[in-house]
C-alpha cells in the first residue's frame, strides 16, 4: 500500500491507534509495571515505547531530523493515568508533525536510525506495523495475566469458526 495522501493515512492511522488505546481499558492499574521476565519490557514500557518512538523517532525523521529516541523508562511517566495520558500527548504532538507532510514529501527519502534512507511513505507504513507488533505484545501480556480482552474486530477466533461454513 503506497501512501499518497497524508490526510487519508492519518485517518487510517488514528483507527490503528484507537484499537491500541482500547486495550488500555483492560490493563489492571496495579500491573502497569508488570513484566513476565526480569529485563523485559513492562506493560508501561511498551506503552511509553510506542509513545516515544512515534514522537521522537518517526516524527523527527519525517522532518529530516535525527532520531531523539532515548528509551521508555518510568522517568517519562509512571502509573496508569500518567502513562496513558503520556501516550495520548505524544501521539497528538506526532499527528501535528505528520499533518505537515506534503504529497511531495511523502516521496522524499529520510534517514532513519542506522543510517539507512527510506521513502517517507514507506517509513510511515513501517510505523503502523510497529504499533501493531507492540499491540500484539500487550494482548499477550494481558493473556498471561488472565485478563479477558476484547476481540480486535468483533469476533474471537472460535466465533469465526462457529460462523463459517
Amino acid at each position: 500500500m503506497q501512501i499518497n495522501d497524508i490526510n487519508s493515512f492519518l485517518g487510517y492511522y488514528s483507527k490503528i491507534k484507537n484499537r491500541t488505546r482500547k486495550l488500555f481499558e483492560y490493563i489492571p492499574e496495579d500491573k502497569m509495571e508488570w513484566t513476565y521476565q526480569e529485563g523485559k519490557f513492562t506493560i508501561g514500557d511498551i506503552i511509553r515505547h510506542l509513545a516515544n518512538i512515534e514522537r521522537y523517532m518517526y516524527a523527527e525523521t519525517v522532518q529530516s531530523k535525527p532520531s531523539l529516541y532515548k528509551g521508555c523508562g518510568v522517568e517519562y511517566a509512571k502509573g496508569f493515568q500518567e502513562v496513558t495520558a503520556y501516550y495520548n500527548r505524544m501521539h497528538n504532538e506526532s499527528m501535528k508533525i505528520f499533518a505537515e507532510v506534503s504529497p511531495e514529501d511523502l516521496h522524499k527519502k529520510c534517514k532513519i536510525p542506522g543510517g539507512i534512507e527510506i521513502t517517507i511513505w514507506k517509513w510511515l507504513r513501517a510505523m503502523v506495523e510497529h504499533e501493531v507488533h507492540h499491540r500484539g505484545q500487550l494482548y499477550l501480556y494481558l493473556s498471561i495475566l488472565n485478563v479477558k480482552t476484547p476481540p480486535i474486530f468483533g469476533l474471537t477466533s472460535e466465533e469465526v469458526v462457529a460462523n463459517s461454513d
